[in-house]
């Protein structure tokens, strides 16, 4: 083993330990317990902290923790908060309140990494570069800079290092998951590997700045007509893997309203263009901007929307877009068969679920929305409810799915800021109607039918030769059928560590019982006028019991 993976190892065991630590203090303690984690070193501090949080509620003391453990942590935890098919509601309404507060770094780290990543001096990439940062995060910080071309940029700087910590947490949170799923039986159905494996890609691509390079200029072609929204410039000759170049927006953050109308912006503009924005980019690109909070959202001369940090982008494909037109359309013709198919082919169920009580409260609830006029359908209450739905009967919907209702939730929120009487459902009705037109395209129907009658075509052409290779697996009686059990990993290990202690038991009772016919022959040299022997015996048998005794109080199990 080389150097490096020795010295790999040691940090990741030492961040292991500091992760356990901090659980176990914010009154995690029993749940890692039940996942079998490093039980000896969480006893020590089980009950010493834990006391001092006893009036936070388990979502707040969750928050505290992964604000504490850093970033990977404060990442995950925010994409938690966009799961309200996983978490309830109130774990999402306190991980949504995440924030990495974190001084910037030097800006000599900041000279070393860009003049690392361009193989020459600052001086000879940027005609100016501003020492002091605009802004810091966890993951970044951005500096105000001009090119040698005389463009004034915002330069984006990955903070060093946090690539390699960000992958350490990432293994460690994959562990986790997996001792979760693995002793947890009730989180299997969450599938805690798949959602720890989904946040490993986002923040991978989050951490690859050429492609955030990219994603903003596929924006800027997808909006290149349409005056109400601008996409900043990226420099992708000044853009690497670390170290992002965009181009210098001049505007006013949309949340500052008092701002915004000093200078004469119309808010109630401001909020529609801000709509427009997104609902094309979900209903006509399926390609949209994943983050869109007040921070992210600049406003131009005329009310133009000017958004920024396109590192979290989602993307919807073909087939979730078309069982989205058919929910839609279910959902407005009141169709509850139709919908309960949809929901079922998009969400993810482990077990079957009871489609007779799925159904009933699926007509509750279309019939709860239906009669409404548009001016009172409150998307983030629809989205709420429906998730509560979802999640009640075991569903769970692809992360895309999620991503899209949470920014369109998101922006619910900012146009509501800028103008109370905002609803995006009423700007969503003719992007609805499109997308539901569609489905009717003959055009399309016929690109349907004909992948259908491929796909069938197909099939019935591979289905002799998988006929085949079965009978001849069964002639040769290669043939075999694999049972997995599910629930039984927590017997077995008990019964594993039961067997344990019966073992222990027995050894210790053999060393007593011969070191009691060693006493009674005296065989042997003597100490104090005892065998030798017969005391070592004695003395072993008592350590060990005792050895015992302490394990299984400490197990909680007489």
């Amino acid at each position: 083993m080389s150097i490096f993976k020795v010295h790999e190892t040691y940090q990741e065991l030492k961040r292991y330990g500091q992760i356990v630590r901090v659980l176990v203090r914010y009154g995690f303690g029993d749940l890692l317990q039940r996942m079998k984690v490093n039980h000896a070193a969480r006893q020590r501090v089980l009950t010493i902290k834990t006391q001092a949080l006893k009036n936070l509620t388990t979502p707040e003391r969750l928050r505290l923790a992964f604000e504490e453990l850093g970033p990977a942590f404060i990442k995950f935890g925010q994409v938690l908060s966009s799961r309200p098919d996983v978490l309830s509601a109130e774990f999402v309404k306190e991980l949504s309140k995440l924030q990495d507060h974190v001084p910037p770094f030097p800006f000599s780290d900041a000279k070393a990494l860009i003049e690392s990543q361009f193989g020459c001096p600052l001086t000879e990439v940027f005609d100016d570069f501003e020492e002091e940062p605009l802004a810091a995060a966890s993951l970044a910080q951005v500096h105000r800079a001009r090119t040698k071309t005389g463009d004034e940029v915002a330069v984006k700087v990955q903070r060093p290092g946090i690539g390699s910590i960000i992958e350490t947490d990432i293994r460690i949170l994959r562990d986790l998951a997996s001792l979760c799923q693995r002793h947890w039986p009730e989180s299997r159905h969450y599938e805690p590997v798949q959602i720890v494996d989904e946040f490993a890609g986002m923040i991978r691509r989050e951490l690859d700045y050429i492609k955030e390079a990219r994603n903003i200029q596929r924006f800027g072609e997808f909006f290149a007509d349409d005056e109400a929204i601008y996409i900043p410039r990226a420099y992708r000759e000044l853009t690497a893997p670390t170290v992002l170049t965009m181009e210098y927006i001049h505007g006013i953050k949309v949340s500052e309203l008092e701002q915004l109308q000093a200078t004469g912006l119309n808010r109630k503009t401001i909020a529609i263009n801000g709509a427009n924005f997104i609902l094309k980019e979900v209903f006509e690109f399926h390609f949209f901007h994943a983050d869109p909070h007040p921070g992210n959202i600049f406003v131009l001369e005329n009310n133009v929307i000017a958004p920024v940090d396109f590192g979290m982008i989602g993307t919807l494909d073909e087939e979730i877009v078309r069982q989205l037109g058919i929910a839609l359309t279910a959902i407005v013709k009141k169709d509850v068969d139709t919908l309960l198919n949809v929901l079922l082919n998009i969400g993810l169920a482990p077990e079957p679920i009871n489609r007779r009580v799925f159904r009933t409260e699926l007509a509750d609830f279309l019939e709860r929305y239906h009669e409404l006029p548009l001016g009172q359908l409150i998307i983030k209450a629809i989205i709420e409810d429906l998730m509560v739905l979802v999640r009640r009967h075991g569903l769970r919907f692809p992360q895309e799915m999620v991503m899209m209702a949470r920014a369109l939730v998101m922006y619910q929120g900012v146009g509501t800021m800028l103008y109370p009487e905002f609803n995006i459902i009423e700007h969503a009705r003719p992007y609805v109607q499109k997308l539901m037109m569609r489905r009717l395209d003959p055009a399309r129907q016929l690109k349907e039918i004909s992948k259908l009658i491929r796909g069938t075509a197909s099939f019935f052409k591979e289905l002799p030769t998988d006929l085949r290779e079965i009978l001849e697996k069964l002639k040769k009686d290669e043939l075999g059928i694999r049972f997995e059990h599910r629930g039984l990993d927590r017997l077995t290990s008990e019964l594993d560590r039961s067997s344990n202690r019966l073992s222990f038991a027995v050894i210790i009772a053999a060393i007593i019982i011969g070191s009691s016919l060693v006493f009674q022959t005296g065989a042997g040299p003597k100490l104090f006028g005892y065998p030798c022997l017969g005391l070592v015996g004695l003395l072993a048998a008592s350590i060990l019991g005792l050895w015992l005794l302490v394990g299984i109080l400490r197990s909680g199990r007489l």
